[in-house]
């Protein structure tokens, strides 16, 4: 039985650093972090980097990297790597017990009767011929280069558990084919250190993905036998694209790193995936607090959530619709663009798609900008009522009403004829506040038909 949730939630994250975070895994730390912060509990992070043929000290940084970019921080860490006498402690205890056994079985007997039981119509559960093995067969088989893999005994008995996400889940230990704990060269595997781990942390709540479930009922037998309450758990359905299928061929443009390399704001990502497969609409946010107060496990569903990077787009762009210039002005100073203000933030971040696109729309003020001539003579007409300066935000309403008096043109015809010569574009910020920004000089010039 996993323990309620009454007290503040000790949970972790725990990527290997075989590859840079995508929105996948991310996803997962999300949901752990906000469980963690929603209740006044602790997040860890946690390197699972006993793969040392894939994993790397860059991935390994680029993990805090992606996780500090979010925002999303942690209250201890560890690396699986430090932690190897705990492990072999834990497999002493497990040996003594009966629960760990030696097998000497190579990879290709063990595919033969893998597919022999499927061929059958069985499940492929390991037949525990090892443990019919006696000292002599054992003493053999190493005298001949045989070096033993170990697994843990599951007991056949109920597994149980109330899942976050799932609600009540059973298993039994009988339909759960013995795990391998530890490799022939006596490197640990992942159950015994996830495990091992989980309870030398405290850890009170495991969130994963659903893939999990059966790892899970697992980890909670293996638990029980190393003389520890397992934590309760959270299975997440796993993501899908805009198709329903799954993400694995496109993590790659889905990784951390590549959304951050488009411009993409991370409250983007967060907003959207801490309300994938949850009752909650997806809304901008701008603030993780806001993420974590909505936080509640009752508003998973076990549907599968599509993650489509088209809303992640136009979710970016309502962010920074809404985005202070508190918040962007050293950024925007970053780009070169630290004469834009607060009002002239205010002008531009409407048409904002991705934050460097402010550096495209403020040229449209400073110029050069060559200007579109769609009637000359409307546009004479405009130069020689162009008010004197000093402009300010009633400029534009006042300027284009004396044109309107004057030609009888209105409407779309003028308003987009005086846009096209004064930015060159046909659309853009309002011109009620980019007319004061580019001034009567470069007006001029632009309503003349000259770049400027």
């Amino acid at each position: 039985m996993s323990p309620p949730m009454t007290d503040p939630i000790v949970t972790r994250f725990a990527p290997s650093p075989t590859g840079l975070l995508h929105v996948g895994n991310v996803r997962t730390a999300l949901v752990c972090w906000l469980a963690a912060r929603a209740s006044g509990g602790r997040f860890l992070l946690r390197l699972d980097d006993t793969d040392t043929e894939r994993g790397s000290p860059e991935f390994a940084a680029a993990i805090e990297q992606d996780l500090r970019w979010l925002g999303l921080d942690w209250d201890g860490f560890a690396r699986q790597s430090d932690r190897t006498d705990r492990y072999r402690a834990a497999q002493d205890r497990l040996k003594a017990a009966g629960r760990l056994y030696p097998c000497y079985e190579t990879a290709e007997e063990l595919e033969l009767k893998r597919k022999s039981l499927l061929a059958r119509g069985l499940p492929p559960l390991y037949d525990r011929a090892a443990l019919a093995l006696t000292d002599a067969d054992r003493a053999r088989l190493e005298a001949e280069g045989h070096r033993p893999h170990w697994r843990f005994k599951m007991a056949d008995a109920p597994i149980e558990w109330d899942d976050k996400v799932r609600g009540r889940v059973h298993f039994n230990g009988r339909d759960i084919s013995d795990p391998v704990l530890v490799r022939e060269d006596g490197r640990a595997l992942y159950h015994i250190g996830s495990v091992v781990d989980d309870i030398d942390m405290g850890i009170t709540l495991v969130v994963r993905g659903e893939d999990h479930v059966a790892n899970t009922a697992m980890h909670i037998q293996l638990a029980e036998a190393l003389g520890a309450a397992p934590p309760a758990y959270a299975h997440t359905s796993l993501i899908a694209d805009a198709e329903g299928h799954g993400l694995s061929k496109r993590l790659g443009s889905l990784s951390l790193r590549s959304l951050r390399e488009q411009g993409i704001e991370p409250m983007a990502v967060t907003s959207l995936l801490a309300k994938l497969g949850t009752s909650d609409p997806v809304e901008p946010r701008l603030s993780l607090d806001q993420l974590v107060a909505e936080f509640d496990f009752a508003k998973f569903s076990r549907t599968i959530p599509r993650f489509d990077p088209a809303e992640l787009e136009r979710l970016n762009g309502r962010i920074l619709h809404e985005m202070p210039y508190a918040a962007v002005r050293d950024r925007l100073a970053a780009l070169g663009l630290g004469a834009v203000d607060e009002s002239a933030w205010a002008v531009l971040r409407p048409n904002l798609q991705r934050l460097e696109d402010a550096v495209d729309w403020w040229r449209v003020v400073t110029g050069p900008v060559t200007p579109v001539v769609a009637d000359a003579a409307l546009l004479s007409a405009a130069a020689e009522l162009l008010p004197p300066e000093p402009w300010g935000d009633a400029t534009w309403g006042e300027w284009t009403a004396a044109v309107r008096e004057r030609t009888g043109v209105k409407g779309k015809p003028l308003f987009l004829t005086l846009r096209l010569a004064l930015t060159g574009r046909d659309h853009g910020p309002e011109l009620r506040g980019l007319l004061p920004r580019i001034g009567r000089e470069r007006s001029l010039a632009r309503l003349s038909g000259r770049v400027a």
